[in-house]
């Protein structure tokens, strides 16, 4: 009961942010919104304030802002519609949701960075045999503190300061302390080549070192944990970016790479377990990619409704009615097909149902080690 309420909110949370920022840009236009809605289908109960009402609908997902001639079978020509307000404002209007959306998600990381990121120790769990640090004489337990000269203070910085000290034939000075006692150690790490989830061929130096089971959480002041949002909401922007290019040319395989809202219930029902920064992690996530998905020049989407602004400026007038209509049949078809795909996969992945059908294509999350 109580994680459905957690999905419940969640979701509820990052479609409130969407639907207010097109609430917000249309009033700024001067777009008379007839209909605020979190929630979908028929009306439960709300309040209507000037000529907004504010409502909450049966179905719990979903929600929308309904715009005085949204709908061109009801348009009128009037001033206070969104057909008849310049393109630019028509824009901003459709953006604005992704908008805000994303900016709710850099938000969210710059809280997440400042409350503290859970993050593994510098304390080495395991030593490899076979591997350089047992050969130079590492051990379990040993606490790195820096490497070539650079401070180490957790295991992120660890791999960072051997990926950036490490080429061909170099050494690693790796310090450490041991019972309280520094000791300095030389490493020569081996390179291999290895090809990531893009197809990129990667060097990855290796000097043979796992990390204790020993949490940390890396809280920054306000300047710093702003910075680390926004590098890292870039960061998965772009990884987000590569994703879908590689899976449109094939690169990647669709089975098993996205999930639909019961893997993304799912997702918050498990950050949900480990505490309230993995779950405003996981709705940092989840905002971005609302932001990114609705963005898609799909017809059916606030994507699709920009590209119908650009065609009119360069038209100088708009596609017909009947065109649109067409058009957005046809993609919210293709649209609907998918989902039904996506879910499908999600219940094979993530519910006992699946389980029992394919024991073998199931995900957990698990705590960091």
């Amino acid at each position: 009961m109580l994680t459905g309420i957690i999905v419940f909110v969640v979701f509820g949370v990052l479609i409130l942010i969407h639907e207010a920022g097109h609430l917000f840009a249309a009033k700024k236009a001067g777009i008379t919104v007839e209909a605020f809605s979190l929630g979908m289908g028929k009306r439960l109960f709300g309040i209507k304030i000037k000529e907004t009402d504010y409502r909450v609908s049966l179905i719990p997902f979903g929600g929308y802002c309904k715009m005085a001639g949204q709908d061109p079978g009801e348009a009128q020509g009037k001033p206070n519609e969104i057909g008849s307000k310049p393109i630019g404002h028509r824009f901003w209007v459709m953006a604005a949701g992704s908008i805000t959306n994303y900016i709710f998600a850099f938000f969210l990381f710059s809280i997440v960075f400042m409350i503290g990121v859970p993050t593994l120790s510098n304390t080495v769990g395991q030593v490899l045999n076979g591997y350089p640090a047992k050969e130079a004489g590492m051990r379990e337990g040993d606490e790195i503190i820096a490497i070539n000269g650079l401070k180490v203070t957790d295991w992120e910085d660890i791999l960072d300061a051997i990926k950036k000290g490490s080429s061909e034939g170099a050494l690693l000075r790796i310090d450490i302390k041991r019972e309280n006692r520094p000791m300095s150690f030389t490493v020569e790490p081996d390179i291999s080549r290895v090809t990531n989830v893009f197809g990129q061929t990667l060097f990855r130096p290796m000097i043979g070192i796992a990390p204790a089971n020993k949490v940390l959480a890396v809280s920054y002041g306000p300047l710093s944990a702003v910075y680390n949002g926004g590098k890292k909401l870039l960061q998965l922007t772009g990884m987000t970016y590569r994703m879908m290019w590689l899976l449109i040319t094939g690169g990647m395989p669709i089975k098993g790479s996205l999930s639909g809202p019961i893997g993304i219930a799912y997702f918050i029902k498990q950050a949900a377990g480990m505490g309230i920064v993995p779950l405003l992690v996981i709705m940092a996530h989840i905002s971005m990619a609302l932001a990114i998905f609705n963005l898609l020049p799909l017809p059916v989407l606030d994507g699709g409704h920009i590209v119908f602004l650009f065609i009119e400026k360069l038209r100088s007038r708009p596609l017909s009615t009947r065109t649109q209509e067409v058009i957005t049949n046809a993609a919210f078809v293709l649209l609907i097909s998918f989902a039904i795909f996506v879910s499908w996969q999600d219940v094979i992945r993530f519910t006992p149902f699946g389980k029992k059908i394919n024991p073998t294509d199931t995900v957990t999350i698990e705590k960091s080690r």
